[in-house]
């Protein structure tokens, strides 16, 4: 199968897009230098980590933003939280945006989707345990 193996976040204003995922889930997002456009390389877990999950890129939006109001015109990345609750706070706190509040997904999990300080949605993901 093809997998997905890497994201992309496109910002009117990077460095803000930088700051909101750093201060929301700890990314390490550095600029890669080099390149004939500004870059910045996002990693979502340390170097060398088994967790399951894929980094991506930031760069400038080479377009106008979405449109209030309109749905997503691309694939929507959902990040997994431990802490639901905590995490919706965080994005709140650094200026996301709730698109669709919180609801369950069939006892499996809980799931929200917010925009960030660009204008791109995402989704919110925390896995219900078992008993």
């Amino acid at each position: 199968m093809n997998r997905i193996v890497h994201f992309e976040i496109h910002a009117e204003n990077p460095e803000r897009a930088a700051n909101f995922y750093k201060e929301v889930f700890g990314w390490h997002i550095e600029e890669w230098k080099g390149l004939d456009t500004k870059y910045w390389m996002v990693m979502t877990a340390d170097k060398d980590s088994k967790e399951p999950g894929i980094n991506g890129g930031l760069l400038l939006r080479g377009g106008p933003k979405p449109a209030e109001g309109n749905s997503p015109n691309a694939f929507v990345c959902t990040v997994q939280v431990a802490d639901f609750d905590a995490a919706v706070a965080a994005v709140e706190k650094a200026g996301g945006v709730c698109q669709m509040p919180k609801f369950n997904i069939a006892g499996m999990a809980w799931q929200a989707y917010y925009k960030d300080t660009e204008g791109n949605i995402f989704g919110i993901h925390q896995a219900i345990e078992k008993k």
